[in-house]
């Protein structure tokens, strides 16, 4: 699937990603996040932060995703939304762009307030597993 392709239905992926915020943990910052993104083998996972009183040990939402990527048999993300407590769309953080990176790779396409966007387009240069390979 290509950055331009009209075809594919972002709504329901939006929805899963409210549904998924709506079980996140955020007692200190009290911004909710969930997350949702497509598998290649047709799959949806999600995910929510989940924030502890330890500030530094707090899980962004897309940790979740990745962990519920792997529990549910793994495979590469396509397609990933991420969403604020009113609904509206986020961007992921650097430190979660290098993560969504490991498992949907560059071309994970990423719905972002300013469109579509490949997660190359986002985190340009990006260090990989093909960086630790000799």
């Amino acid at each position: 699937m290509t950055r331009d392709d009209a075809a594919f239905d972002w709504e329901p992926l939006r929805a899963r990603a409210r549904e998924a915020m709506s079980h996140a943990y955020a007692p200190y910052s009290g911004y909710p996040v969930g997350v949702a993104a497509l598998v290649d083998d047709g799959r949806t996972v999600t995910g929510c932060n989940v924030e502890n009183a330890s500030y530094g040990l707090g899980l962004c939402a897309e940790c979740g995703l990745v962990s519920e990527l792997q529990r549910t048999g793994g495979g590469r993300l396509t397609h990933f939304t991420c969403v604020d407590r009113t609904g509206a769309l986020l961007v992921p953080c650097g430190r979660c762009r290098q993560l969504l990176y490991e498992f949907g790779g560059p071309d994970l396409l990423l719905d972002t307030p300013a469109g579509v966007l490949t997660l190359a387009e986002m985190l340009p240069q990006a260090f990989g597993p093909d960086h630790l390979t000799q």
